[in-house]
C-alpha cells in the first residue's frame, strides 16, 4: 500500500472486473480507454469539480463523512432506493482494490483500505489516483482518457464547464454522457458549477494537505 504513494497503479480491480464482464458478454460497444496523467497535468478545474460534486468535506475528513453516513442511513430507512455516502477516499479504496457488490465483509474491507489510504497517502495523492481510475464513460477511465474522448483535448485544458460535466456523470457513467448531456446532466452540471464557485475556486485545493485535521 505504501509504495502506491509514489508508484502509479496501472490498473484497478474495478477496471479488471468491468473489462472481464465486457469480454464475457462480448459487448461490441465496450472500448477500454485509460491513460495515466499526473495531477499537475490535469486542469485544476477537474479536481475542484469532483470535490464539489462528490465530497465537499474531502480536505477535512479522515476518510469518512460521518454526517453524510448518518443522513444516508436515515433516508434508506424510508426509501427503497439506496443512498450512498462514500467519500473520495472510500471510492478510491473500493475501485482500486475491491470487487463490486454489497456485503458487510466487503464494506469492512473498504473501511480497512480507506484507513490505510488516509494514513499513508497525502490528500493530493488520493485525489490524483481517484482522477486517474474513476470511470467517466463506459470503458473510459481517468481524466486524460475522458478529456480526449468527450472534448477532444488533453486533461490540462479542461474548462470549468467541461470539468463540471465530467463530474456530473460520475454517479452513472454508463448511462450518461458528458459530451451529449441529458437534461438531468445539464442541471447537475450547473449545480456543480455553482458549488465550485462557492468553494472558492481552484485555489481552495492549493493547500489541501495543510488542513489541521489531516495529520497529527
Amino acid at each position: 500500500m505504501l509504495f502506491l504513494r509514489w508508484i502509479n497503479p496501472p490498473y484497478s480491480a474495478f477496471m479488471a472486473e468491468a473489462q472481464t464482464a465486457a469480454w464475457t458478454s462480448r459487448d461490441p460497444n465496450y472500448v477500454f480507454q485509460h491513460s495515466w496523467v499526473d495531477l499537475n497535468r490535469i486542469s485544476p478545474n477537474l479536481p475542484l469539480a469532483v470535490v464539489a460534486s462528490e465530497d465537499q468535506k474531502f480536505p477535512e475528513h479522515r476518510g469518512f463523512d460521518v454526517a453524510a453516513i448518518e443522513k444516508a442511513y436515515a433516508l434508506n430507512q424510508h426509501n427503497h432506493k439506496a443512498h450512498g455516502a462514500s467519500t473520495i477516499s472510500q471510492q478510491v479504496a473500493k475501485n482500486l482494490f475491491l470487487w463490486s457488490g454489497r456485503s458487510y465483509f466487503r464494506k469492512g474491507l473498504e473501511a480497512y483500505f480507506t484507513v490505510l489510504i488516509e494514513t499513508l497517502w497525502p490528500k493530493r495523492r488520493i485525489l490524483e489516483v481517484y482522477l486517474n481510475i474513476a470511470e467517466f464513460g463506459n470503458g473510459t477511465y481517468g481524466a486524460e482518457a475522458a478529456a480526449q474522448r468527450f472534448f477532444r483535448k488533453p486533461a490540462s485544458r479542461l474548462t470549468r464547464a467541461d470539468a463540471a460535466a465530467l463530474a456530473a456523470v460520475l454517479p452513472s457513467p454508463e448511462r450518461y454522457s458528458a459530451s451529449a448531456p441529458s437534461r438531468y446532466v445539464q442541471q447537475r452540471r450547473d449545480w456543480i458549477l455553482g458549488q465550485m464557485q462557492a468553494l472558492g475556486g481552484p485555489e481552495m485545493l492549493d493547500e489541501i494537505d495543510a488542513y489541521p485535521s489531516q495529520r497529527p
